[in-house]
């Protein structure tokens, strides 16, 4: 990982403000709640792998003094060219039957024996049009949508609240490994709709209007998002990310973990409508989040968090704490 960041951080030598930064070169750092920040990275502190983080966590178990924590401890690193971009995702609570019914008839499917997750497995076009899936007792459960089971493998977690009064949890179990393409994209590039249009809401309403049509576009992203049942988790808990821990609604963000190590503070400069400016904690991943200057925002769950996070396609800058001793080890390399 270290050889693998001071690349990075080297190859970015040249752009402007890349490399190392006071934390007085971020935006609002003395404004925001670090204490919140503090207990979202205990959150998965425990898993980190390394010995620069085993004496971090220790001390972070104990804080009283959360910014101070930070700013001892870690130092803030540019890495990659802004501008970023930031999008948001979100836990979708759904309507739901435990068994098909003519209202709840598209169903949520597990992951099918014969594949491991390994390698890649048949695309969404191929699962759909040929039913690859269908009668064999994967169904996990059935939703009345077939535009929402598409976004809830986009977001890859839900609630689905059956029509029994329960509600269960499913999350990500394993996906065919084809690359995942944007339908947003698909329709901007059929002059469909224009480029600052897109939004989870357009695109729903898209597909929603132009029936089997709709369905087609879908099949467009092979990428297609295998789930299980998540019995233990509790209700007042975010969806499990890719550390295996709940992520926490506004100090989550997935990132790609080839730039960003998965656990490690991040400071969050978003532009928009709607500026942030926020430490969080990478704890998740996404097939779409590519790059340095790439995140993905967890905005909570249900209706209200969808929303908010279905709009967002901002620039900005993220910057990346690093423990002063990964810093340190990656100039003795």
């Amino acid at each position: 990982m270290w050889r693998g960041l001071a690349l990075a951080l080297g190859l970015m030598a040249g752009a402007a403000g890349a490399g190392p930064l006071r934390f007085a070169d971020l935006d609002g750092w003395a404004a925001d709640d670090h204490g919140a920040a503090l207990a979202a990275f205990r959150e998965t502190c425990d898993t980190l792998k390394g010995p620069e983080w085993a004496p971090l966590c220790a001390l972070a178990a104990d804080v009283t003094d959360a910014r101070a924590f930070f700013e001892m401890f870690f130092q803030p690193v540019l890495i990659g060219d802004p501008p970023a971009l930031f999008t948001g995702y979100y836990e979708p609570e759904l309507m739901g039957s435990a068994v098909r019914t003519p209202r709840f008839a598209w169903p949520l499917y597990a992951r099918p024996p014969e594949f491991d997750g390994n390698g890649q497995w048949h695309s969404r076009a191929e699962i759909e049009q040929r039913g690859l899936l269908r009668g064999r007792g994967l169904e996990l459960a059935w939703l009345d949508d077939p535009v929402e089971v598409f976004f809830l493998q986009v977001q890859g977690s839900g609630r689905i609240r059956l029509q029994d009064g329960r509600v269960i949890r499913v999350g990500f179990a394993a996906k065919n490994n084809h690359p995942y393409r944007s339908v947003g994209a698909e329709l901007v590039r059929r002059g469909a709709m224009a480029p600052h249009a897109v939004s989870a809401q357009g695109i729903k309403a898209w597909v929603r209007r132009n029936g089997a049509e709709g369905q087609r576009l879908l099949q467009v992203n092979p990428s297609f998002v295998f789930f299980r049942k998540l019995p233990d988790l509790p209700a007042d808990k975010g969806p499990i990310g890719a550390m295996g821990r709940s992520v926490t609604a506004m100090r989550s963000v997935a990132v790609d973990p080839a730039f960003v190590p998965l656990g490690a503070p991040v400071w969050v400069e978003k532009d928009g409508d709607a500026p942030l400016r926020r430490l969080m904690v990478a704890q998740d991943t996404g097939t779409a989040i590519k790059g340095a200057q790439r995140a993905d925002i967890f905005y909570g769950t249900g209706p209200a968090a969808g929303e908010a996070a279905g709009r967002i396609k901002d620039g900005g800058r993220m910057v990346v704490l690093l423990p002063i001793e990964t810093m340190l080890a990656m100039a003795g390399e």
